[in-house]
């Protein structure tokens, strides 16, 4: 399982709406709006870093009212539990 995070900043005022089309992506697993430079931390999880790539370009970054994302990827051999 290959896991990212991806910080979003949305147009003002579209939070909520940016974070609800996030959530019927089904390889997020998790947004929270947040303080800060950013609007929303997004969980993206992926059986391959190729599904994990495709969610945040085509997927996440096409969504209405979203400005740019930045991408965290996980370390594999630190994702062990």
């Amino acid at each position: 399982m290959e896991t990212a995070y991806v910080l979003v900043k949305s147009e003002m005022a579209h939070e909520m709406e940016v974070m609800s089309d996030l959530l019927k992506i089904d390889t997020v697993k998790e947004a929270k709006g947040t303080f800060g430079v950013y609007d929303i931390f997004v969980k993206v999880e992926a059986k391959t870093s190729k599904e994990v790539e495709d969610t945040i370009t085509k997927q996440i970054r096409k969504i209405k009212h979203v400005l740019s994302t930045t991408t965290l990827s996980v370390i594999p051999e630190q994702n062990k539990k």
